[in-house]
């Protein structure tokens, strides 16, 4: 069993890949085999609307890492996604992967049928529960089955680093990271 963690933010180390490799901690204590892409240096473009992914399986367009991140997803047991909060929302790079991914998900139903799924935001005040609602949306609209924790996947703090002062956050972030152990497991058995 495999969980994928997308860092949608800009910051290749900051309060959002804190949250996230609290998560895949705790899911590494449980044994389950992790990967962490930064996306930060990196940019995703907006879907073109082209449909020429229909019965590819994948995008028909290059030049940026959303194919290598996509298989890496479509191979995944689970995601785990996280992104920093701007403008209230999620990074745009991370709404472009998703637009795109969903794109080809849909042109090519059951891509990611029954995996599990997570998400956690850094935001410096507020947007956060915006953030991983928009996260959120793309699993269940996905056929897939959403993990959930002892309050919602934000944690908060304005420079990186910041977020390791938020105790709750750190402590959602890896009780998020044992409930995608727990249902991975179920899905496991029931396969």
């Amino acid at each position: 069993m495999k969980v994928l963690a997308v860092n949608g933010s800009a910051r290749r180390n900051g309060n959002t890949a804190i949250l996230l490799e609290t998560a895949l901690d705790a899911l590494h204590k449980e044994g389950i085999e992790t990967e962490l892409i930064q996306l930060a240096g990196q940019w995703i473009h907006p879907c073109r609307a082209c449909w020429a992914c229909g019965g590819r399986g994948n995008c028909a367009h290059g030049g940026d890492p959303f194919q290598s991140v996509f298989e890496k997803m479509k191979a995944a047991d689970g995601l785990l996604l996280g992104s920093p909060v701007y403008s209230a929302n999620l990074s745009a790079n991370m709404q472009a992967l998703l637009e795109r991914a969903a794109v080809v998900a849909d042109m090519n139903p059951g891509l990611f049928s029954r995996k599990i799924g997570a998400s956690v935001a850094a935001a410096r005040r507020a947007g956060a529960l915006c953030a991983i609602d928009g996260m959120n949306r793309f699993f269940l609209n996905h056929d897939m089955f959403v993990a959930g924790s002892t309050y919602w996947g934000a944690g908060y703090g304005r420079l990186p680093g910041d977020v390791r002062q938020d105790a709750e956050a750190l402590a959602t972030a890896a009780r998020l990271g044992e409930n995608m152990a727990y249902y991975l497991r179920l899905r496991e058995t029931a396969r």
